[in-house]
């Protein structure tokens, strides 16, 4: 671990063309945060891979707002689909290149 931005935990979880990555930290204080990096491959310069990259900051104070909306947002996505008006992620063609190590009823 380094000083200045201590990881604590980690997960990386693949999602067909997109690798995401929630990664607690603490600061010298002891605070802890949450980053949340997505991470998309956008192709190859020189032979090597060339990634997008973009990342959020989610700190402590910010912890059970972010919790309550995510949950708010997700619940919304279940009953949409419960609908039949959307597609759920099984009934897309390519859901089976894209299955990650979560699934959405563990979110």
């Amino acid at each position: 671990m380094n000083e200045r931005n201590d990881e604590v935990f980690s997960k990386r979880v693949k999602a067909g063309k997109r690798t995401y990555f929630f990664d607690v930290k603490t600061t010298r204080g002891k605070d802890l945060y949450l980053t949340i990096t997505e991470s998309k491959r956008t192709g190859d310069f020189d032979g090597r891979p060339e990634y997008e990259k973009h990342k959020i900051f989610l700190y402590k104070e910010d912890f059970e707002k972010f919790g309550e909306g995510m949950n708010e947002a997700l619940d919304k996505i279940k009953s949409l689909w419960e609908t039949g008006e959307y597609k759920k992620p099984e009934d897309s063609p390519s859901y089976d290149e894209q299955k990650s190590e979560v699934t959405f009823e563990e979110l």
